[in-house]
């Protein structure tokens, strides 16, 4: 099988989690139905290849997002797996409660780091946010649930420009008071640097933030996806989000184009002997076969590249 040749760095963590998103933020935007037997699948699949943390649905109003109107069935359908977590995305009370009644027992909440945003992806103010988001978090912590805060547009926002540091920093710290128990840095419309993520990065471990709390999240619309996740490696950060076939995008951001794919991912890490359990070739396949069920083929350079290598999907 063709594989990249290991080069390993110093400073850089030995292993990285790979947290998967592509059955959610991937297919989520997706126009066409996708049946919810196929998104099972999807997810078995994925955990086949060896990822641990797959993020499978959201409990969001059907209006919202249609294409996750299935999310109950999609949960009953999957089988528990040893050391395998299931996430699922909620945006409020009532979204937590299908939740729990359904025994997930980890959850995500998406906040942003600027104003326009979240009054277009929530309809609320930030701080209005973090309100509603307050008894979301205890009720979760309550029932035993881990609570992932994604912080959304921390390198630049479509309609305010950039967006500084200090403002991404005071949004993240307010949501992990709250108790969240993991921080996402999303790059939602792929316009950050390596240079911006150090800075992102730095300040929140200078404000209090433990390390190994953050995720990271990069969109490739400018090509600097990969640049980045090096960059944030560079600064012990050991979890960093990915879609398999470089699937995905955001229903409230146009200019966010496809999510980080996660084959291209881990011809990175594993090319710098980096540790992720996951099986790039069986991702490969899935990826192809996801991309038969969608009907195009995949964006990702390393899927198209090892496409007529790894055998049928």
């Amino acid at each position: 099988m063709i594989a990249p040749q290991v080069v390993a760095r110093d400073n850089l963590p030995q292993r990285v989690r790979v947290y998967e998103v592509g059955a959610r933020d991937g297919l989520q935007n997706e126009k066409q139905v996708i049946s919810t037997v196929v998104k099972a699948e999807f997810v078995e699949r994925l955990v086949a290849a060896g990822l641990r943390t797959v993020e499978a649905t959201s409990f969001v109003h059907p209006k919202w997002v249609p294409q996750l109107a299935d999310a109950e069935d999609l949960i009953d359908r999957l089988q528990p797996v040893d050391g395998v977590r299931y996430v699922v995305l909620v945006p409020n009370a009532k979204g937590l409660q299908r939740a729990l009644d359904r025994g997930v027992r980890d959850i995500a909440i998406f906040a942003s780091a600027t104003e326009t945003f979240s009054r277009r992806n929530l309809n609320r103010s930030v701080a209005e946010s973090i309100e509603m988001f307050t008894p979301v978090v205890e009720q979760a912590r309550a029932a035993g649930a881990g609570v992932r805060a994604y912080v959304s547009m921390v390198c630049g926002d479509p309609w305010e420009g950039k967006v500084p540091v200090t403002q991404v920093v005071d949004v993240a710290t307010r949501l992990v008071a709250l108790g969240c128990t993991e921080l996402c840095l999303g790059d939602t419309i792929g316009v950050g640097t390596p240079g911006h993520v150090r800075a992102l990065v730095r300040a929140l471990i200078a404000a209090g933030i433990e390390r190994d709390q953050l995720g990271v999240h990069f969109h490739d619309t400018y090509g600097q996806a990969l640049a980045n996740v090096l960059a944030a490696l560079q600064e012990g950060v050991t979890t960093v989000d990915s879609s398999a076939g470089g699937l995905g995008g955001c229903p409230y951001a146009e200019s966010a184009t496809g999510n980080l794919a996660t084959e291209d991912l881990l011809w990175q890490l594993h090319g710098l002997g980096i540790e992720t359990g996951v099986d790039l070739h069986a991702l490969v396949r899935t990826s192809l076969w996801m991309a038969e069920e969608l009907g195009r083929p995949s964006p990702s350079r390393t899927v198209q590249a090892l496409a007529t290598s790894v055998g049928a999907a």
